[in-house]
C-alpha cells in the first residue's frame, strides 16, 4: 500500500489546558509508588492464576463440567491479562525500565499473539491517530462491518447490528488466527505498513512459532492427556475463546465508536482541527468509572480518557487521574463523556445500525 501523509494535528498555544493538566498529574498522583507496586503486583498476579487454571484443565478436565469450568476461566484471565497487563506494557507503562516491558511483552507469544506487530498497530496507529478514517486500524479492521462514515457501504451492512452478535464473539480467534497474518501478509487494505518499511524475518517466523506453541499447549496437549473425546477438548477450547472475547468486546466497543462517535478527517492538506489533547478528548469516552469490577477487569479502558491522555501512566493510577480530567473539562468546557457498560454496549449497535444504510443528506446537513 502507498503510504499517505501522516495527518498533522493543531498546534497549541500558551493556554494549553494539557499542560496544566500534566503538571498537576506529575506533580500529585505520579507521586504515589504504591500505585505502581500494585500494578506489578496485579499483572503477575493474573499471569500466575492463568496458567493455574491451565494446570487444573490437565488435572481435573477428565470432568466434562471442570473440563469447561477451567478453559472459561483461563479465557476470562486471557483477555483480562491482555487487557491490563500486556496493553501497559506495550505502552511502557507495566515497569519503570523499558527492557523489562519488552521481556514481558515476549510472554504474549504464549497467548498466540505477536507483540511487535501489536505494538506498532496499536501505538502507531490507533493511538497516533484515533478515529481517524484510513489510519485507526483498531476500527477499521473488516469489511464486515462499517464505521467509518467514509468506508464503502455494501448491502448486507443493513443488517450488521444484528450479524455482529454472532461475530464479535469470535474476536480473539480472529486477532490470533487471521488478522495477525492479514496485517503480516496482506495487500488489500494494509494499514498497517503505511508505518511499517519492512516486516524483520524474525518476526515472521516468530509469528508461525508463537501460533503453534498457543495451540499445541493449549489445546493438543490437553485432547492427549485427558481421557475426553477430542471434540470435547476441542468445544472446551472454543468456550474459552468465545467467553473471552465477548467479555473483551465491551472494552473494545465502549470507547470509541458510540452513536455518538466523531471520526476527524484531515483537510487537502493533511491537517487535523484540533491539538493532539483536544483530540482524544474528542473521540475517547470512559464507561463504568466507579465500578470496582470493571476497574479490576477492564484497566485503562474504563477510565480510558485518562488512558489516551498519559497512554505512559500505568492505569493503577487512572482512577486518580479522572477527576482532574472532569475538572479540567468543566473549567476549559472540554468534551468529556462517561456512562454505563450497558448503555456503552446498546449504543454501539445503534451507531451501527445507522452507519449500515445510506445517510440522508437532508439530516447530516449537507444541503
Amino acid at each position: 500500500m502507498e503510504k499517505l501523509k501522516r495527518p498533522v494535528y493543531v498546534k497549541t498555544g500558551t493556554d494549553d489546558f494539557f499542560k496544566k493538566m500534566r503538571t498537576e498529574v506529575n506533580e500529585t498522583i505520579l507521586q504515589n509508588s504504591s500505585l505502581y507496586l500494585l500494578n506489578i503486583v496485579k499483572s503477575l498476579g493474573l499471569l500466575f492464576l492463568f496458567f493455574l487454571f491451565y494446570y487444573c484443565i490437565l488435572r481435573f478436565g477428565n470432568s466434562t463440567p471442570l473440563l469447561f469450568l477451567f478453559y472459561i476461566l483461563c479465557g476470562i484471565t486471557m483477555i483480562v491479562l491482555f487487557i491490563n497487563a500486556f496493553h501497559d506494557a506495550a505502552h511502557g507503562a507495566l515497569f519503570k525500565k523499558s527492557k523489562h516491558n519488552q521481556w514481558f511483552m515476549y510472554v504474549l507469544e504464549l497467548f498466540g499473539g505477536n507483540h511487535w506487530l501489536w505494538t506498532r498497530r496499536h501505538i502507531n496507529l490507533h493511538h497516533a491517530y484515533p478515529n481517524v478514517p484510513d489510519w485507526d486500524i483498531d476500527i477499521k479492521q473488516s469489511d464486515i462491518i462499517r464505521i467509518f462514515p467514509s468506508s464503502p457501504l455494501f448491502h448486507y451492512h443493513k443488517y450488521q447490528h444484528i450479524y455482529m452478535w454472532l461475530i464479535y464473539p469470535f474476536y480473539s480467534l480472529n486477532w490470533i488466527y487471521i488478522r495477525d497474518f492479514k496485517d503480516f501478509f496482506g495487500t488489500k487494505d494494509n494499514y498497517v505498513k503505511k508505518v511499517i518499511d519492512k516486516i524483520p524475518g524474525k518476526q515472521i517466523v516468530m509469528l508461525f512459532t508463537a501460533k503453534i506453541i498457543n495451540l499445541v499447549y493449549l489445546l493438543f496437549i490437553p485432547i492427549l492427556a485427558l481421557q475426553q473425546p477430542w471434540y470435547m477438548v476441542l468445544g472446551a477450547w472454543f468456550a474459552m475463546h468465545l467467553c473471552g472475547s465477548i467479555l473483551g468486546v465491551v472494552a473494545l466497543v465502549s470507547t470509541h465508536v458510540d452513536e455518538d462517535a466523531h471520526f476527524p478527517v484531515t483537510d487537502e492538506e493533511g491537517n487535523l482541527s484540533a491539538t493532539w489533547a483536544m483530540h482524544q478528548m474528542i473521540v475517547t469516552k470512559d464507561f463504568s468509572t466507579d465500578s470496582t469490577l470493571a476497574n479490576f477487569l477492564y484497566g485503562g479502558f474504563t477510565h480510558h480518557v485518562a488512558h489516551h491522555l498519559f497512554p505512559s501512566v500505568g492505569h493503577t493510577y487512572y482512577p486518580y487521574i479522572t477527576p482532574i480530567i472532569k475538572r479540567y473539562a468543566q473549567e476549559y468546557d472540554l468534551p468529556y463523556t462517561s456512562y454505563p457498560f450497558y448503555h456503552a454496549v446498546r449504543s454501539h449497535f445503534r451507531m451501527l445500525k445507522s452507519k449500515g444504510i445510506k445517510e440522508n443528506i437532508m439530516m447530516t446537513g449537507e444541503i
